[in-house]
C-alpha cells in the first residue's frame, strides 16, 4: 500500500472485561486457531514447540485489570495466527400446490442473517499485508458493466438460440443438500424460491436431490435420491427412488444429465451445481451420507460431463470458490458460459425466483442477460440479507476464454518461471502475497488471477490480465470486496502439500505444462527457503521470557536477548549443507509434506548451489526483533533492507491461567511511530458483551476511502462448532457480527461451508479457545468465559485484561512464509 500504513480496526475500550477461564471438558476435534486446524503438523495433534523445562504454576489468574484509560489511536496492521510446531517452517409423488410443505414453517424468505501517511516509509510498507490488504481496484473495477463483445476467432457457441420465444429450455439443478439443508434448511429455501417463480411451459426446471441425512421438508426423501420437476406452482416427484448414491460420484451426475436430456430434450440446456465448493484442487460437493467419498474434483466433473455428452448454455455453481481459471478452461469443452463465485458464498445462495421468471417470459433471452440477472439477484439479495459478508459472482464467456487465455497463461507462466530462474524470487513472492486471496483462513491458495498478473509487473502479466478481463463478461461484488475480477487461480503459498495434487488435476483436464512448472518451481523455492531459515520454531520462548528460562528452550540463541529468532544469514557452504540434507529426503519437518506429495521439489528453477547463494543473500534476521527504548517508548526497529524481506506482521495473545496458556488468537489493532517503528501495544483485547474472546483477523479491504476488516470468533453455536463472522467498516468502525459459518472437524470434508443465518434471539453461544501446556503441547479446545444466550444486539468492544497473565508477541513472516517472533511485551 504505497504511501500508507496497513489499516487497523478502531478500538472501542469499554473498561475491564469479564473473566478469562476454561470450563467444561475438552471438546476434541482439533485446534480452532485455524479454520483448517493444526492437526497436520509433525507430532500429531499439534504443539507450540517443546520446552526444556515445565512452567512453574502459581501465577495469579483472574481478570482484574486497570481502570479505563485513554487508548492510543491505532495505526494499523494485519495479524494472522499461524502457530506452526515444526522444526523450521512453517417424498411423495404428488404435486404440492401452493409451495413446498415445510412442516409448519411458512416464512421462506425471512432475514438471514486511520491509515497514516508516511512519505519516507511508503515503499517500505508496500511489502506488508499479503493477501489481507487491498488498496482498492488496482486495475480499475470491472464490476457492473455487461460486455457483449466477442473476440475475433472465438468458436461459435455450442447452443444456437432460435429467437422470438421459440426456444425450449431445460435447467438441471444438481442439488446435494448435505448439512446446508439438514442444519439450516438452505436447500428447502431455494426450492421454495424456484416454486415461487412464474414458470412457462417452455422452461423445464428439473432437480436432482440427495446427499442429505435429513431434509427439512415433508416432500423430499432423506433415504433415496430423487428427481423433481417444478410446475404449476408446486413440485412434482418424477423419480421417487434413484437409489442411495453418493452425489460426489461422477457417475451419479452423468446419470442425471442423461435422464434429463432423454426425458426433456431441449435446444437450450443449463446445469447448476448446488452444494459446497472448494475450488481448483478439491472441487465440488460434500455428501454427508457418503462423507468418505470426498468431493468431486475437476477431472471427475470433466469425466461426468464428457460421458453425458450434452452441451450446455451455461454451467453454474451455487457453491463456494468455483470461479477459477482451471474450472473455466475445463468447462470450455462442455458449455458456452460459466457462472460462479471466486469467494465463499453467503448461505442464502442464488436468488432463483427472479431469473427463472424472466427466462420464462422469454425463452430466447440471451445467455448473458440470464447471467446478469442471476448475478444481480444474488449480490443484491446478499446485500439485504447478509449485510457485511463478502460476495462475488461472475459470468465468463468460455468460448472466448478457450481462445485467448491458454497462450496468455502459458506466456505468463514461462516468464514467471524465468523470474525465478533469474533469482527474482522476492518479486514473485511479493506479487503472490499481495494478491487478493479467497478463503484465506482455509489455506486453499486461491488468488484473483488478474490481481496476481498485474502485481507481477511484467508485460506478460498485463497481457494475461487483459485476456481475462475480456473473457469475464459480467462481474459484481459486494462493496467490501475489491480486486476480485471474476476468475481466480491456484497459486501455492500457504500449503505446499497440495501442489502435486493440483498438477495431477491439470494433467487430467488437459492444461498445458507451463503453469504446472511455474508453481512447482515457486513452491520448491519457498519450502527450501523455509528449510534453511533461522526462524524460531515456536512462540513459546517469547512466552517464557519473564522467567528467564529461555536459555533451555528450543530455538537458536547465543545470548540472552536473541532467543526471539536468530539470523538466517550465513555462508553459502552452510546453506548448501542444510539444503542438501532437506532435498536429499529429510522433508518431514515441513508441515504436511511426505514422500508421496513432494515431487514438485524436483522441478526447481535453480540448482542447489544457486538457491543456497540466494538464501545467503536474502534472509531475514530474527535476532533484531527486540524491544528497545526510544523517545516514543519501547519499539521494534528494523533496517529498511530487513523490512523489504517482511511480508506480514502478525500478533498472537496467550493468557496464562495458572495451569497453561489460553490462546486468545489475533487482532489487527496496533500502531507505528513517525519513524516506522512498531510501538508497544496496550493490554486490551476484543470482547463480545465485555466477555474476552478468541478472535482471528482474516482480511482487510481498503480502497483509500472506505474499508472493511473481517475476522472470526470460534464458538459452539447452539451446540455445533462454528465461527461468528465479525466485520468492521468505516460506517461501523466498532464492528458487528454479520453471520455464522459452520466449521468442519478435520477429515469431515475438504470443501468449505457457506455461511449460515444471522444470529438471532434465543441462540446459545459458547466461546471456544485452544489450550496449551507450559511445555507447549496442544492439550484440547475448551469452552471458556460465560455462556451467552442472545437477547438483543451483540456488542463488540475492547476490554482491559490482566497484564500479568496476558502474554503478547508479534510474529513476522518473511518472503519464504517462515516465521519469527518478537520478545513478549512487558507492561509496566
Amino acid at each position: 500500500m504505497a504511501g500508507q500504513r496497513p489499516r487497523g480496526r478502531q478500538r472501542n475500550v469499554t473498561g475491564v472485561g469479564k473473566s478469562i477461564k476454561r470450563r467444561g471438558s475438552g471438546l476434541g476435534g482439533g485446534p480452532v486457531g485455524s479454520a483448517g486446524g493444526y492437526g497436520g503438523r509433525p507430532g500429531g495433534s499439534g504443539s507450540l514447540g517443546s520446552l526444556g523445562n515445565g512452567r512453574p504454576s502459581g501465577r495469579p489468574t483472574g481478570s482484574e485489570g486497570r481502570q479505563t484509560r485513554t487508548p492510543r489511536s491505532g495505526g494499523g496492521g494485519l495479524f494472522k495466527l499461524i502457530l506452526i510446531a515444526l522444526v523450521l517452517f512453517g417424498g411423495g409423488g404428488s404435486i404440492l400446490s401452493g409451495g413446498l410443505d415445510l412442516g409448519g414453517l411458512s416464512d421462506m424468505t425471512g432475514s438471514f442473517g486511520s491509515s497514516s501517511q508516511y512519505e519516507d516509509y511508503g515503499s517500505m510498507w508496500g511489502n506488508l499485508g499479503g493477501g489481507n490488504v487491498s488498496t482498492g481496484w488496482s486495475n480499475g473495477s470491472n464490476t457492473g458493466d455487461l460486455d457483449t463483445s466477442v473476440a475475433d476467432g472465438a468458436r461459435e457457441k455450442y447452443i444456437e438460440i432460435l429467437g422470438n420465444g421459440r426456444d425450449e429450455v431445460t435447467v438441471m439443478v444438481y442439488m446435494c443438500g448435505t448439512d446446508l439443508e439438514s442444519r439450516s434448511k438452505m436447500a428447502t429455501k431455494d426450492l421454495q424460491e424456484m416454486i415461487d417463480a412464474d414458470l412457462s411451459r417452455d422452461v423445464n426446471l428439473l432437480i436432482y436431490t440427495g446427499g442429505c441425512k435429513q431434509w427439512q421438508n415433508s416432500a423430499v426423501s432423506s433415504k433415496n435420491n430423487q428427481i423433481w420437476k417444478v410446475e404449476d406452482g408446486g413440485i412434482k416427484c418424477l423419480e421417487k427412488n434413484m437409489g442411495n448414491k453418493s452425489m460426489t460420484d461422477p457417475d451419479t451426475l452423468t446419470e442425471f444429465i442423461k435422464w434429463c436430456n432423454k426425458k426433456y430434450p431441449a435446444n437450450r440446456n443449463s446445469l447448476i451445481f448446488w452444494d459446497h465448493g472448494s475450488g481448483t484442487v478439491k472441487g465440488f460437493g460434500y455428501d454427508e451420507k457418503f462423507a468418505s467419498s470426498g468431493s468431486m474434483n475437476l477431472s471427475e466433473i470433466n469425466k461426468a460431463l464428457t460421458k453425458a455428452n450434452v452441451k450446455f448454455d451455461f454451467v453454474g455453481f451455487d457453491a463456494c470458490l468455483m470461479a477459477t481459471i482451471e474450472n473455466a478452461l475445463m468447462l470450455s469443452k462442455h458449455a458456452d458460459y460459466m457462472i460462479a463465485s471466486e469467494e465463499l458464498e453467503p448461505g442464502i445462495g442464488w436468488y432463483y425466483t427472479e431469473w427463472l421468471s424472466r427466462l420464462s417470459e422469454d425463452s430466447s433471452m440471451p445467455t448473458l442477460e440470464i447471467g446478469k440477472t442471476i448475478v444481480d439477484g444474488f449480490v443484491e439479495m446478499c446485500a439485504k440479507k447478509c449485510y457485511g459478508q463478502a460476495t462475488t459472482l461472475s459470468v465468463v464467456d468460455l468460448a472466448e476464454a478457450e481462445l485467448t487465455i491458454p497462450k496468455a497463461l502459458a506466456d505468463f507462466s514461462t516468464d514467471t518461471y524465468n523470474l525465478l530462474k533469474d533469482k527474482e524470487y522476492k518479486q514473485v513472492s511479493n506479487a503472490r502475497s499481495n494478491s487478493r486471496e479467497f478463503a484465506s483462513s482455509s489455506k486453499l491458495d486461491q488468488v484473483d488471477l488478474v490481481h496476481l498478473a498485474k502485481n507481477m509487473n511484467t508485460k506478460e502479466g498485463t497481457a494475461l490480465a487483459e485476456a481475462i478481463l475480456d473473457a469475464v463478461k459480467y462481474n459484481r461484488t459486494s462493496s467490501n470486496m475489491t480486486n476480485a475480477y471474476g476468475l481466480s487461480v491456484y497459486f501455492p503459498y500457504r500449503k505446499a502439500s497440495m501442489v502435486d495434487e493440483a498438477v495431477d488435476t491439470y494433467e487430467a483436464i488437459g492444461m498445458d505444462d507451463e503453469y504446472s512448472r511455474c508453481i512447482q518451481a515457486f513452491a520448491s523455492m519457498e519450502v527450501s527457503g523455509q528449510a534453511v531459515s533461522g526462524g524460531t520454531t515456536t512462540p513459546m520462548p517469547s512466552l517464557m521470557d519473564m522467567l528467564g528460562s529461555y536459555g533451555n528452550l528450543t530455538g537458536n540463541s547465543s545470548s540472552g536477548n536473541s532467543y526471539a529468532g536468530s539470523s538466517a544469514a550465513g555462508s553459502t557452504d552452510m546453506m548448501m549443507e542444510i539444503l542438501g540434507s532437506f532435498l536429499g529426503g529429510d522433508i518431514s519437518s515441513i508441515a504436511g509434506l511426505t514422500g508421496s506429495n513432494s515431487s514438485f521439489l524436483d522441478r526447481a528453477a535453480l540448482s542447489e548451489e544457486e538457491m543456497a547463494e540466494y538464501f545467503a543473500e536474502n534472509s531475514f534476521d530474527g535476532s533484531l526483533l527486540q524491544w528497545t527504548d526510544s523517545h516514543n517508548g519501547q519499539v521494534i526497529s528494523l533496517p529498511e533492507e530487513q523490512w523489504e524481506l517482511v511480508q506480514t506482521v502478525e500478533a498472537n495473545m496467550f493468557y496464562d491461567d495458572g495451569e497453561g496458556f489460553i490462546d486468545l488468537g489475533l487482532d489487527n489493532v496496533y500502531e507505528f511511530d513517525e519513524e516506522g517503528n512498531l510501538l508497544r501495544p496496550e493490554s486490551t483485547w476484543i470482547a463480545v458483551n465485555e466477555q474476552p474472546v478468541a478472535y482471528y483477523h482474516e482480511a482487510t479491504v481498503d480502497d483509500g476511502e472506505s474499508y472493511s476488516i473481517s475476522g472470526r470468533i470460534p464458538v459452539l453455536y447452539n451446540g455445533d462448532r462454528a465461527d461468528l463472522l465479525v466485520e468492521f467498516t468505516d460506517e461501523n468502525p466498532y464492528g458487528e457480527i454479520v453471520g455464522v459459518r459452520r466449521v468442519y472437524v478435520e477429515g469431515e470434508t475438504e470443501t468449505i461451508a457457506k455461511t449460515m443465518d444471522a444470529v438471532k434471539d434465543g441462540d446459545v453461544i459458547d466461546f471456544v479457545c485452544d489450550y496449551y501446556s507450559y511445555d507447549g503441547e496442544y492439550i484440547d479446545s475448551y469452552m471458556f468465559g460465560e455462556r451467552l444466550v442472545v437477547d438483543g444486539e451483540l456488542i463488540i468492544s475492547d476490554v482491559y485484561i490482566d497484564e500479568y497473565s496476558a502474554n503478547l508477541t508479534y510474529q513476522f513472516t518473511d518472503i519464504y512464509n517462515q516465521h519469527y517472533w518478537t520478545e513478549t511485551v512487558e507492561w509496566e
